[in-house]
């Protein structure tokens, strides 16, 4: 069953193994963005169900087996994508394809013990990419705990820029303010590139008026972020201590970076087995035995008292009882652990504070390799964040070669509406732009947009 390319259309030819969590979100970004998508699975009634509701073909089998993968039409396939529940099957789906086709791979790998090992693994295998949700949502929720204040903090250009997320509070100087305004008397080093307001998403422009509420995306570098913060009035020292409810994957990632950082970690675990591994795997940690979802215990355990409060537990629902009390009992920073739930406007109605995504982090990831692969102009995506529930995209492009947008003043560019360019990063410092600056080649540029599909720099051009 070998798949020929659609006429006209410029889409790649990608097979997902595993049609999960992760699977299914990206089946249905990936079938929203052109692609041709074939999806394997053991499962036949997921299977016709997905294949059903994306118009997409289905294979029914083990997609580490070369027969299947024959049907699945791996010899013409741009990517292969590997994103089952197990590690070892991912890797040997890859390995297979690699052997039989040119194309590129991607698995999914989440075991600690491969953590350390994954650039190696990568090179052995020819990987494109190796990704772990459990890994990346990890560093969102510590990068959010470093600075508290913040609802998200998202990192750009290896680090060196962050896309800072915060409401306006009441009262706060920011009221009635305008862009032009902030610009010039409180800070230039910040570029506000998202503002939502009652719903509606805006990319706002000097003479745009933030109210009280406004939750607000700025991007900056870290220290400027932070000096910003202070200047408006917010607390911005990280926090001293953190309790965790959950013992899994993330709740090791999490704790290991915490401790590293200086933050005292409490973790809450109801499996007596991995509590002890944890005991020796995070010996500076305090591992507690109990039933996280149990008052009195947190009562106990100090929750009143805690500083921040990360709800981790393999259950949405729990996570999110887990929040409201603690938002309840205490004036700790919480962070919300959510992998399934699509109820997008119950969720942002609760004020769960930070909510983390595994399953769009991986998925974010993956899409920018997709649409920098389809992409053979002079720039590649480097990095690819959907803010406001997808309706918002900050990108990331390297810039290559000349082009009609590098060596001309910004202000001389005819950009397309709804569009900022939100830094330029040249080797290693971050510019916030004014209309004089150029894009240079070597250059990463980062555009925030409500257009989505962007895959090359001249995307922003009118």
């Amino acid at each position: 069953m070998l798949k020929a390319k659609k006429p006209g259309r410029q889409g790649l030819n990608i097979i997902i193994v595993g049609c999960g969590k992760v699977g299914s979100t990206l089946i249905e970004q990936l079938s929203k963005e052109g692609h041709d998508i074939t999806i394997i699975d053991k499962n036949a009634q997921k299977v016709q169900e997905i294949a059903n509701l994306y118009d997409i073909m289905g294979v029914v089998g083990n997609g580490a087996s070369y027969s299947v993968q024959m049907e699945g039409g791996i010899e013409n396939a741009d990517l292969i994508i590997a994103v089952t529940n197990s590690d070892e099957l991912n890797l040997l789906c890859c390995t297979i394809a690699k052997q039989v086709a040119n194309c590129a791979a991607i698995a999914r790998v989440r075991t600690p013990d491969y953590i350390s090992e994954i650039s190696y693994l990568r090179e052995r295998l020819g990987l494109a990419m190796i990704i772990n949700p459990e890994y990346e949502a990890s560093k969102e929720a510590a990068r959010i705990l470093y600075l508290p204040t913040a609802l998200e903090v998202n990192s750009f250009a290896h680090g060196q820029a962050e896309l800072i997320k915060f409401k306006v509070p009441n009262g706060n100087t920011l009221h009635d303010m305008t862009i032009a305004h902030l610009g010039k008397n409180i800070t230039s080093d910040i570029l506000i590139c998202a503002i939502e307001r009652d719903g509606q998403v805006y990319i706002p422009s000097g003479n745009f008026l933030i109210k009280s509420g406004d939750i607000i995306s700025f991007v900056s570098t870290r220290k400027d972020g932070k000096h910003f913060l202070e200047k408006i009035g917010f607390k911005t020292h990280q926090v001293k201590d953190t309790m965790i409810i959950g013992g899994g994957k993330a709740a090791y990632y999490l704790a290991k970076q915490l401790l590293n950082m200086g933050i005292s970690v409490k973790i809450i675990e109801n499996d007596r087995k991995r509590c002890e591994e944890l005991s020796i795997l995070l010996p500076k940690a305090i591992i507690i035995n109990g039933d996280g979802t149990d008052t009195e215990l947190l009562k106990e355990e100090g929750i009143e008292y805690a500083e921040s409060f990360v709800a981790l537990t393999g259950i949405d629902e729990e996570n999110i009882l887990l929040t409201l009390h603690a938002r309840q009992v205490s004036n700790a920073k919480v962070i919300t652990k959510i992998n399934r739930i699509t109820f997008h406007d119950v969720i942002s109605n609760l004020d769960l504070g930070s909510v983390v995504y595994p399953r769009y982090i991986t998925s974010e990831a993956i899409i920018a390799y997709v649409r920098a692969k389809q992409n053979s102009m002079g720039s590649n995506i480097e990095t690819l964040y959907h803010m406001f529930d997808h309706r918002v995209e900050a990108i990331e492009f390297r810039v290559d070669e000349e082009s009609k947008v590098t060596n001309i003043p910004l202000m001389n560019l005819s950009l397309k509406k709804d569009l900022l360019i939100s830094f330029i990063n040249r080797s290693g410092s971050i510019i916030i732009p004014s209309g004089q600056d150029c894009i240079q080649v070597g250059d990463t540029v980062m555009i925030v947009t409500t257009h989505t599909g962007f895959n090359d720099i001249l995307d922003i051009l009118e």
